[in-house]
């Protein structure tokens, strides 16, 4: 006896790549799903390079990673607490700078080139 209810199926958003170049220099076209952190994507796909003391709660600027400059008018910009944050990361600020951590990525962002910074120390 059905009580009205409709089963449908559960609509998730598609995969996207993202392409992250590690420390070594070693390029990485890493699936990825929307919703999720820079720093959870590049932790599952088992990258080297991001250390992540707080463990993603941006409070030691130890996962930091530069957006390709010519992808940074896709990607939103670092809020107040991130962008403060950014002035401690052991390799300087620049302009793509971003934490892992802090940088949830959208449907959008497909092709996204990233690349993690040479220290975190």
């Amino acid at each position: 006896m059905s009580d009205g209810a409709i089963n449908q199926p559960a609509i998730l958003s598609p995969m996207l790549t993202l392409k992250i170049t590690t420390p070594n220099g070693a390029e990485h076209d890493v699936s990825a799903q929307p919703g999720r952190t820079l720093l959870q994507i590049a932790q599952d796909a088992g990258l080297d390079g991001l250390s992540a003391e707080c463990g993603g709660s941006c409070v030691c600027a130890t996962c930091h990673c530069l957006v390709h400059e010519d992808d940074l008018a896709r990607v939103a910009p670092p809020a107040d607490d991130e962008a403060q944050m950014l002035d401690f990361t052991a390799t300087g600020r620049e302009a793509g700078s971003r934490l892992a951590c802090q940088l949830r990525i959208e449907a959008g962002y497909d092709g996204l080139r990233v690349r993690i910074a040479e220290r975190q120390y």
